[in-house]
């Protein structure tokens, strides 16, 4: 399989947000959380920085979406989104693996109760520095 990384284009947008959504939705239980103001926020944030976002191709076809930036002295890996037909392929340790090629370290937030994530990111080194809410922490290697 030939992995191919472009820019994102506008009309990604709603797909990488139908992806967070599900992930807010499914693991954000913080009771304390309003979530339309979550998703609204979410939304927005996609929406003003699709142009950070990168599209992954597998073989031509649309295959996983993320955002890496620099944050000061480290880069932060943000949405990471494998298409579920694309899952279990490899393509989510592909992404990790370019990050942290890059030589500065690399730093995300992850939903506590997301060990399929979790187990990913273990793999390949990352390990919880701080827990940043009920319900949200920092991995970091």
């Amino acid at each position: 399989m030939e992995l191919m990384y472009e820019k994102a284009r506008p009309k990604d947008a709603p797909v990488i947000f139908g992806f967070a959504k599900e992930l807010i939705e499914t693991y954000e239980t913080d009771p304390d959380l309003d979530l339309n103001m979550a998703l609204a926020w979410t939304k927005r944030k996609i929406e003003k920085r699709i142009g950070e976002y990168t599209r992954v191709l597998a073989d031509g076809e649309t295959a996983a979406f993320f955002r890496f930036v620099p944050d000061g002295e480290r880069m932060e890996l943000d949405d990471l989104y494998v298409l579920p037909a694309f899952r279990d392929r490899g393509i989510g340790t592909a992404v990790l693996r370019r990050c942290v090629a890059q030589g500065r370290p690399v730093y995300f937030y992850v939903f506590t109760k997301n060990t399929r994530a979790i187990d990913l990111y273990e793999r390949e080194g990352f390990r919880k520095v701080e827990d940043v809410s009920p319900t949200r922490m920092i991995m970091a290697r």
